[in-house]
């Protein structure tokens, strides 16, 4: 019996680490990239573009630069999926730095935009944000450091922690097709942000096409072109960072 039980322990534990290693795996492995995030890796005429330990930066050439962006990618992808759209923002003036996360998923590196704003004096006005889950863990960022940025920007996102009482502009914008619309526009999460929050919806987008990636599970096909979702976010970013600047 003595021998049973030691093969059933030993049996029992091996499963375990192979699930262990198995979810290791699947944290680690990444959405795959269209070739549109790594076609928008490279400086422009009005554009400078940065990489760093995996950190990508696009800063505008223009020397009167006041505002910035920190930009925390979704659950499971890689900040050059938001290069696209961060180099637009860019070419409006702003600069928008996207961090990398741990096992890319943005709750292992909540406070990563410390690191940003410590590197970037020269930037008087910020706004944190990201999309999906970077969102949420920006949000928590700004709620931890109250005072440190002027603004929060969810993409397809929410915020689990309360910023009503703080002076900070909000735009949130999201995909009517998104499986987690009434969550992203529920009176909770209204609540939870400062009241002249601004909400826009992207009528027919979806999840995935805040960035250029592929295989986001249970998402709705978008009824809108991935360019025209793309072009509806960066307005959004630029509405907010219009707005924080002096």
């Amino acid at each position: 019996m003595k021998r049973i039980w030691r093969r059933l322990t030993i049996a029992v534990v091996g499963l375990a680490a192979l699930a262990l290693a198995g979810g290791i795996v699947w944290l680690s492995r990444p959405q795959p990239l269209l070739p549109e995030a790594e076609a928008a890796l490279h400086s422009t005429e009005v554009v400078t573009f940065t990489q760093s330990d995996g950190g990508l930066s696009f800063v505008p050439v223009s020397p009167s630069l006041t505002s910035g962006l920190i930009f925390y990618p979704g659950g499971k992808v890689e900040p050059a999926a938001y290069a696209p759209a961060a180099a637009e923002i860019a070419a409006q003036g702003f600069a928008v730095f996207i961090v990398p996360m741990p096992l890319n998923l943005a709750v292992f590196g909540i406070d990563r935009a410390a690191e940003v704003q410590a590197a970037h004096p020269e930037i008087a006005r910020w706004a944190v944000g990201g999309h999906s889950l970077g969102g949420a863990m920006a949000a928590e960022y700004a709620a931890r450091n109250p005072g440190k940025v002027q603004g929060v920007l969810f993409w397809a996102s929410y915020s689990s922690a309360d910023l009503s009482g703080q002076p900070l502009k909000v735009v949130s914008i999201y995909g009517t097709l998104d499986a987690g619309r009434d969550t992203l526009t529920s009176a909770e999460a209204r609540a939870r942000l400062p009241a002249d929050a601004v909400f826009l919806a992207i009528e027919g987008g979806n999840h995935e096409q805040f960035g250029y990636y592929t295989g986001q599970p249970n998402d709705p096909p978008a009824a809108v072109t991935r360019e025209e979702q793309q072009a509806q976010a960066v307005v959004a970013a630029i509405t907010l960072l219009e707005a924080i600047s002096p």
